[in-house]
């Protein structure tokens, strides 16, 4: 059942990032070819980084579902993208969605190599936002991460609570990571909505000037 558990959340969450990289692709007007990669680094970007760091196979260079399922939503996002003419709002649903699902995928990576809470919460916050990070390389944009939107700040505070829910609570393991898996894409949305961000540096010299 877990087992069954932990491959839905994979799939939907390379579903969700596969069309969050096709549609951040599409709206710098990059050719079919160009989307194809986009959609593929953004989907797997974050968990090469984790196996690299765990020392294990990455994991779809052994697993073509992966990249079959990837190819495939940037085929149906393509067609979509006919019909849909919001790219900020879709790219954003799929990536808040898409930032929830891989953050438990890297936090259950962690446990099963027996590593630390924090560790694991560390994992999972890389497995959720660097695909993101390099999307925005490729495109030529400061990655979220780095700018005022609450990105990695999210992955925390929700790797955080499952590991309270999973420690202090009766829940079953399935309700904990799909209610931090909504959280997480709750304060995404919220901090969005409320332009909540932390404090900006800022050069005086230049400030002064400006």
């Amino acid at each position: 059942m877990e087992h069954n558990i932990n491959f839905l959340i994979e799939f939907l969450g390379t579903i969700a990032f596969a069309m969050s990289g096709s549609f951040a692709a599409m709206q710098k007007r990059l050719d079919p070819f160009g989307v194809l990669i986009i959609a593929f680094v953004t989907s797997v970007g974050g968990g090469t980084v984790r196996d690299l760091l765990l020392d294990v196979p990455v994991f779809w260079m052994h697993d073509m579902w992966s990249c079959f399922v990837i190819f495939i939503t940037c085929v149906i996002s393509m067609i979509f993208k006919s019909i849909e003419h919001n790219f900020k709002v879709t790219l954003f649903i799929f990536d808040s969605f898409g930032l929830g699902l891989f953050t438990i995928i890297g936090i259950q990576k962690g446990l099963t190599a027996g590593l630390n809470p924090t560790i694991c919460i560390t994992l999972g916050t890389i497995t959720g936002c660097f695909g993101g990070i390099i999307r925005d390389i490729l495109l030529n944009k400061i990655p979220l991460i780095f700018r005022k939107e609450i990105y990695a700040t999210a992955c925390i505070i929700g790797g955080t609570i499952f590991f309270l829910m999973d420690k202090y609570s009766d829940f079953s393991l399935a309700f904990t990571q799909i209610f931090t898996i909504l959280l997480i894409v709750v304060i995404r949305t919220l901090a969005v909505k409320y332009q909540w961000q932390f404090p900006k540096f800022y050069d005086n010299a230049n400030k002064h000037l400006g």
